[in-house]
């Protein structure tokens, strides 16, 4: 279906991809994985859009294959007032009007040969269409899209009444109804629960079509793929089987490069040190031949260095990471860590802390609601005091991410934050436009950062490569771009930082690196945090307070001593609770 034949692509400050080449076969479903950056989006809008691209290598695609896309992100209209089963169906009550209007037209007494034959094109034309959707039978697949999903229950639901997860499913669903040739998914499992991921993964594996995923999810990728395609250090690697067999072999690769590695590293040693002993014979006497095995044994030891190992998918990019080093005494105490700020160290003015006291409130949210039809929150009460890191759980749907952009507008007044708290937002599903265009270093100069040495330093603090400097900001990964958001939040003079979902859509190791670095800022600065996460681990983990909400309001907090004894069975268990209490 497609091929792709040494292709090479890169910007002016960054290669993307050097020499690489795959197949997709009609039918398989293939996961594309790599490193946040490697290039796997921009691969992926090149194999839609080859036409928009210059690059060396060939994309071949089958002729009239039509394709279809999920994106990361997805803009809804929420003036739409159809319910979720019309939205499903727009694009089949679409196809039958064209139909209609064009047998209409063919219809017409004083239509010319000319018009006959474009009209009969194009009827013919969206009878292929309606085939290849089966838009005969769409009412019955629609329905056990939605039953696959676990979604059957929303048939009626206002699109406008649906969580962002539910909505994201419901484009999933909209493209996959159309069955192209080629249906590609751009992280479809980014801002999920876990219903909705089981949703997924069974709208995933029942697809008939040809396939094609962005993900890092490992539910997704052990349960729905049959093709890997790894990319990664500018290279690609491909495997025809399933993500645990790739990793399998992956690891018996690892373990014969190591050995490997090891037995080139002894041959250099040895000939290292034979070139060395000729050389010195060859300084005691004249002779020719010493003189020609000393060239001789160089040579070797140079094809022996060029030949060593190189391994771009073993050895996937790690970030240096800096993390406060503590002092035993004071972690006993639960003191702070003793290493310097960050923002010392980098000129900024040193934070002054207020003498000990009980903490003052800077969130207040009292009597909260949200309704459409019905209530999606009422009577929502809490409060978040200075030093609380509140991580907020629960299913798709519940209202959290509405509640944390009503806090942001400051427009409700059951929102009350105190008057003199300056706070922060970070999320993936907004972005400045004016800052996208602007490049890294233009972004750190704005931030106070003048001196080359100066930003080097604050950016090898925040992971990110120097090489990044010259670089768009619209051109960084999502978790270069979030990492970025936190190094300038850290110049910023924010008490409060909000946070939506940022660790969602990265690889592993990136979410893990961004939420190490989330803590370095919060304990430097001394920050409040209100985090929105579908992450557990990360809840438990860097949470100092726990929220769940559920069914219009908090089903669960938790702090203190009782939060320091949460495990992530416990929020598993509350979960599965509230997925049977709603019948999944």
């Amino acid at each position: 279906m497609i091929q792709v034949e040494n292709l090479s692509y890169g910007f002016p400050d960054k290669e993307l991809y050097h020499d690489i080449s795959f197949r997709l076969e009609a039918g398989r479903h293939c996961a594309l994985i790599g490193s946040n950056g490697s290039g796997k989006s921009t691969l992926v809008d090149m194999l839609m859009r080859p036409d928009q691209y210059w690059f060396d290598g060939r994309i071949t695609r089958d002729e009239n294959c039509r394709v279809g896309y999920a994106g990361q992100f997805s803009a809804r209209d929420k003036a739409r007032n159809c319910t979720v089963f019309d939205y499903l169906a727009e694009r089949f009550t679409g196809i039958a009007a064209e139909i209609a209007e064009t047998c209409d037209a063919m219809a017409e007494p004083h239509l010319d040969e000319a018009g006959m034959t474009r009209l009969f094109a194009r009827y013919q034309t969206l009878l292929d269409q309606s085939e290849a959707m089966d838009a005969e039978h769409y009412e019955s697949t629609i329905y056990r899209q939605l039953h696959t999903a676990g979604m059957r229950e929303l048939a009626e639901t206002k699109l406008s009444e649906v969580s962002g997860g539910e909505y994201k499913l419901l484009q999933i669903m909209r493209e996959m109804l159309l069955a192209p040739n080629l249906l590609v998914l751009d992280e479809p499992d980014a801002f999920l629960d876990f219903a909705n991921l089981n949703g997924l993964c069974g709208l995933i594996n029942a697809y008939r079509g040809t396939l094609l995923a962005v993900t890092h999810n490992r539910y997704l990728l052990h349960h729905c793929f049959d093709k890997v395609l790894h990319l990664e250090n500018r290279a690609l690697q491909e495997f025809d089987g399933s993500y645990g067999a790739y990793r399998c072999a992956m690891l018996r690769e690892k373990i014969t490069q190591r050995l490997r590695h090891i037995e080139e590293q002894e041959e250099i040693a040895r000939t290292e040190e034979m070139v060395e002993l000729l050389r010195k014979r060859a300084t005691l006497m004249v002779n020719p031949t010493i003189g020609q095995a000393v060239n001789a044994k160089q040579s070797q030891l140079d094809r022996l260095r060029v030949r060593q190992i190189q391994a771009p998918f073993i050895e996937a990019r790690e970030p240096r990471i800096t993390l406060p080093e503590v002092n035993k005494n004071e972690a006993a105490s639960g003191g702070l860590p003793a290493r310097e700020p960050a923002s010392k160290r980098h000129g900024e003015a040193p934070r002054v802390e207020p003498p000990a006291q009980e903490s003052r409130v800077l969130l207040q949210v009292r009597d909260y609601e949200i309704k459409f039809d019905e209530h999606l929150l009422r009577d929502v009460n809490f409060t978040i005091r200075e030093g609380e890191k509140v991580a907020l759980i629960g299913p798709n749907g519940t209202g959290k991410t509405t509640l944390l952009r009503d806090i942001i507008r400051q427009e409700n007044p059951a929102i009350r934050i105190d008057a003199d708290t300056r706070f922060a937002w970070l999320s993936q599903l907004e972005n400045d436009a004016k800052q996208e265009e602007r490049t890294v270093r233009e972004l750190l100069m704005q931030a106070g950062l003048q001196t080359p040495r100066e930003m080097r330093a604050c950016m090898e603090d925040y992971a990110l490569a120097e090489s990044a400097l010259e670089q768009k900001a619209a051109r960084l990964s999502g978790g270069e771009r979030n990492l970025l958001q936190l190094l300038l939040l850290s110049r910023s003079d924010a008490e409060l930082l909000l946070l939506d979902e940022h660790t969602a859509a990265l690889d592993p190791k990136s979410s893990e690196t961004l939420m190490k670095i989330t803590e370095k800022v919060v304990k430097e600065k001394h920050l409040t945090t209100l985090m929105v996460t579908h992450n557990l681990r990360f809840a438990v983990e860097y949470g100092s307070r726990l929220v769940m909400m559920h069914g219009g309001s908090a089903v669960m907090d938790i702090d203190g001593e009782a939060k320091k004894n949460l495990v992530v069975d416990d929020i598993l268990g509350k979960f599965n609770e509230i997925s049977i209490e709603c019948g999944n």
